[in-house]
């Protein structure tokens, strides 16, 4: 974990025997929206739902890892069937904070008070480690950031939707909004936090929104993003093409393009070419997930050089821009022009 001052927080909510789930405690103070939505995610207040040992997602550039337990008989928690403990953060590393609850929680169980958990949470958070012989230890350094983006695998994805991986690709590489839909939210999950990788040169899940619901302070939220990955289990989201500019129905495996995305979403020989390396290398038993996502970098990296003797410094002489003209000379196929063009204003390299 980071300094104190940067914002891990955690949270307890406890469903009692009568069915209620209350807000038990915080540390520190939390906004009311916030709450509201950590109160929506956690899987607490759902009538004859699930139970979701982990779930994660962000919103407004803050991390939320809600960690959900039965109470056991034997626990000094009397009329409490149920709690989750809630960790707030500014990174995005769901085995780090997973570990770290799994700890937290042992010691509610055992304590039934939030002070012990404290004085282990202060300790990460001021030390980067927390011992219990009883509850086990934790050590944050443990967690390197770029474990957690390696931790899918783009090995299932292909498997799963082959060729049409490159749809996927391209609008990541373009920006696009992908909303993806599975009734489990482990599916979800699982699938969405994986597709960052597509475009490893970004390392950048921030655009990663693993868990969303219909609700108007969430999707207000996320419509802030220019381009994301957002994943629901509600199949009504399907009927809002104003959210998405590709569908994934993962519980389906089929891809669709909104109409309005398809003219930038054109196809043509270079995505059959990415397509088909992104399969060949995905097909390889020899080689790992990891491998597999250096050869899309790579090709990644060989497109994006394509803009490099079309573009010029601008005016200011602060960036690279496109010059239009120069790369309608070139002659490419139409789809490929549409696709560098479209790229160049994803990488922000247009003069406007």
């Amino acid at each position: 974990m980071r300094t104190p001052s940067e914002g891990d927080e955690p949270r307890a909510e406890e469903k009692d025997t009568n069915g209620e789930v209350l807000w038990v405690w915080c540390y520190p103070s939390t906004t009311a929206p916030l709450r509201d939505l950590l109160l929506r995610k956690c899987c607490l207040t759902d009538e004859n739902k699930l139970l979701h040992p982990f779930v994660f997602g962000q919103y407004r550039r803050t991390w939320f890892y809600i960690t959900t337990v039965e109470v056991p008989d034997s626990s000094v928690l009397k009329k409490v069937t149920h709690f989750s403990i809630v960790l707030t953060a500014k990174d995005f590393n769901p085995e780090k904070y997973s570990t770290f609850a799994r700890i937290l929680c042992r010691m509610y169980l055992k304590h039934g008070s939030p002070v012990k958990m404290m004085e282990s949470y202060i300790a990460v958070l001021t030390k980067g480690i927390c011992q219990s012989e009883e509850n086990g230890s934790f050590l944050s350094k443990d967690f390197d950031a770029r474990k957690a983006y390696l931790a899918g695998s783009i090995k299932d994805i292909v498997s799963q939707f082959g060729m049409e991986t490159v749809i996927l690709h391209t609008a990541l590489m373009l920006k696009k909004r992908i909303v993806v839909y599975h009734p489990k939210i482990e599916a979800v999950q699982e699938f969405t936090r994986t597709l960052p990788a597509l475009v490893w040169h970004r390392q950048d899940w921030t655009i990663l929104h693993s868990y969303v619901h219909l609700n108007a302070d969430e999707l207000e939220a996320l419509q802030l993003c220019p381009g994301y990955i957002a994943g629901f289990v509600d199949l009504e989201v399907s009927s809002r093409p104003d959210l998405y500019d590709v569908f994934v129905n993962l519980a389906d495996s089929e891809i669709t393009i909104a109409p309005l995305a398809k003219e930038a979403m054109t196809m043509g020989k270079l995505h059959k070419e990415i397509g088909q390396l992104i399969v060949q290398s995905a097909e390889d038993p020899e080689k790992s997930d990891s491998q597999v996502i250096q050869d899309i970098s790579l090709k990644t990296r060989e497109i994006l050089s394509n803009l490099a003797p079309f573009s010029e410094v601008s005016g200011d002489g602060e960036k690279l821009v496109l010059n239009f003209e120069l790369l309608k000379q070139r002659r490419f196929p139409p789809a490929t022009e549409n696709f560098l063009y479209h790229l160049a204003a994803a990488e922000q390299m247009l003069n406007i």
